[in-house]
């Protein structure tokens, strides 16, 4: 009888950990305005020959000339000043989603995505669909969560990193146990 009340512990803790995060990560995010941007998002060869004398950048602010450097599922943004933080948002991952625009049924509902940061707008290859923005979406990231035939939207983000911090302070303190029993438990110190 009582030889099933240690699997009991690490089933509630994953279960609250699930409850906590449909509950709690669309509360937490912050608000701002994405755009899109359009490849190339590193110029060729070609491109960096003709704009040298005007000043052209051919690489990212963060990782240079690396193709690597963009995710595979193309899903990827260049920040704004709000998130750049000089450089030290390099790699930082979101969670991105269209919370509304000007035109109605522009975001998809219930989508989010989650993009990595890889260069700083001002800097970027190419120009947004709109100035000024928190945030420029890749294309596909963009798509992906409201209709490309946008310029602008309204977002809610949150960088991934604080969303998972965040969910194991609140579960250590419902079971009462030490932070960094938690932190073990699901491998993330």
């Amino acid at each position: 009888m009582f030889s099933n009340m240690p699997r009991t512990q690490p089933i509630l803790q994953w279960l609250s950990l699930f409850i906590l995060v449909e509950l709690c990560l669309p509360s937490h995010g912050d608000v701002g305005t994405a755009a899109q941007y359009d490849p190339p998002y590193i110029p060729d060869k070609i491109d960096l020959v003709t704009d040298f004398r005007s000043g052209f950048r051919a690489a990212t602010a963060c990782y240079g000339s690396d193709p690597s450097q963009f995710p595979s599922s193309n899903l990827f943004a260049a920040v704004g000043d709000g998130i750049w933080d000089n450089g030290a948002s390099c790699g930082r991952q979101y969670l991105v989603r269209c919370i509304s625009a000007t035109a109605p049924e522009t975001c998809v509902v219930d989508q989010t995505v989650q993009i990595r940061v890889v260069d700083y707008v001002p800097t970027a290859a190419s120009n947004p669909s709109a100035g000024g923005t928190t945030i420029v979406l890749s294309k596909t990231a963009f798509g992906a969560i409201a209709n490309s035939s946008a310029a602008l939207i309204n977002i809610e983000f949150q960088q991934l990193g604080h969303v998972i911090l965040e969910l194991a302070c609140q579960i250590s303190n419902l079971f009462q146990l030490p932070f960094n029993y938690l932190l073990d438990e699901v491998n993330l110190s």
